[in-house]
């Protein structure tokens, strides 16, 4: 799902898909006019505007030139993103505080845009500092009925890519998360979406909220809803995309316990909080005997970690019936992830689970470059050292004291 979700905007593959649903083959997910709309963050916007959708302010059109962004800019206010039309992912976004950081900006961005999306088109927005990414989950049919299935915290993230979701989040009062909801509905009736679909917004220290953009396909992230809802999101798709209306209520839609997401990456996490790890996985044990653990993963033992695919080991999910329990088995699911022959950002994810900050729900998307000025340079504590040892014993024999 993943994979095809990031060329799913391609006029190729819409075409594509429009073919064979005049052949009787039915895709499961929104149509192609959804797919496109939220596919181009100038038209989304523009509908979410129309959606009376909160949004960043900014210039809706396309910046032709760097003149043009620099000008832009200065009306806007800096500091100001530039970002990728086309994009996702983190790709052809830069933050620039001034013109000389515009100028450049521009030029790298529309550069890597065209390599990535073959779509060199920009547009500028406020940038919104020190925000938490927080998105919702929604799911429609084909009846015009539409549910907001709670939010996720995604703010923990290293280059504009998540690393650890969760859900709910610490910071929502019940308001908010009912006026995100709300609007997050609104926009996929906007633009009659059906099947499950993700809004995702910034949302500032005084909780005010802003759209950022609409994936319009099943997020990385689905488990810690599926988790805290008790909903099989993969199924409501299938049935939706049957034509069945859909069989929940808002009311009926709960906040059971408390579910957090480890994105394991073949990444070494010493080096810009990760650069990707090639090699085969000379050993590969999963924590499922740890309770309440889920792990979603298409690898095993023996299995190449290439250059050719996204890094992505698995998705470490573990739910508990509130935060604390939860993250407790996340930390001990960590400890008892067995990864060897190539490198792994384990260390990262489990030093971030038990840091203060984290702990006490105070974080934002800089939580990595603000706790790690300088980078990630590990923590060597008992249990990773127990950890180390137990390893150690799989080669060598003899007895320790602790």
């Amino acid at each position: 799902l993943n994979v095809v979700s990031l060329i799913i905007s391609s006029p190729k593959v819409i075409s594509s898909l429009s073919l064979q649903a005049s052949e009787g083959v039915t895709f499961i997910g929104p149509d192609t006019h959804a797919i496109q709309a939220m596919g181009d963050k100038i038209e989304s916007k523009l509908l979410a505007k129309n959606a009376k959708v909160n949004t960043i302010p900014g210039f809706d059109g396309v910046v032709k030139d760097a003149d043009e962004a620099v000008r832009i800019a200065r009306e806007i206010g800096y500091p100001v993103m530039i970002k990728a039309s086309a994009g996702g992912g983190g790709k052809g976004m830069r933050i620039a505080w001034d013109d000389e950081e515009t100028r450049e900006g521009f030029r790298f961005s529309s550069q890597e845009a065209a390599s990535s999306f073959g779509d060199d088109r920009l547009l500028i927005e406020k940038f919104i500092d020190n925000p938490r990414h927080i998105e919702i989950q929604v799911l429609a049919d084909k009846h015009g009925n539409a549910l907001w299935l709670n939010e996720r915290e995604c703010s923990i993230q290293r280059r504009n890519q998540k690393v650890v979701e969760e859900a709910p989040s610490t910071f929502l009062d019940p308001e908010t998360r009912r006026a995100m909801g709300e609007q997050a509905v609104a926009l996929a009736k906007a633009v009659k979406y059906s099947s499950a679909g993700t809004v995702e917004f910034l949302v500032d220290s005084s909780k005010n909220f802003y759209f950022l953009e609409m994936n319009t396909r099943l997020q990385v992230e689905h488990p810690v809803t599926e988790c805290i809802t008790g909903l099989d999101l993969v199924q409501e798709m299938i049935r939706v995309a049957k034509g069945y209306p859909l069989r929940h209520k808002q009311a009926d839609i709960p906040i059971n316990g408390w579910a957090v997401e480890c994105r394991v990456y073949a990444e070494d996490p010493y080096k810009s909080f990760g650069l990707p790890s090639i090699g085969k996985l000379s050993q590969y044990q999963e924590p499922l005997h740890v309770p309440s653990v889920r792990v979603d993963s298409g690898i095993q033992q023996g299995s190449d970690i290439s250059i050719y695919y996204d890094p992505m080991i698995s998705k470490l999910i573990t739910y508990g019936s509130n935060r604390a329990e939860a993250l407790k088995r996340m930390e001990e699911a960590l400890d008892n992830y067995v990864i060897r022959g190539v490198a792994h950002n384990i260390s990262l994810l489990r030093e971030v689970i038990i840091h203060p900050r984290f702990v006490q729900g105070d974080i934002s998307t800089k939580f990595l470059p603000e706790v790690y000025p300088d980078g990630f340079k590990g923590l060597f504590h008992l249990g990773m050292f127990l950890f180390f040892l137990r390893g150690v014993s799989d080669y060598c024999s003899f007895t320790f004291i602790v």
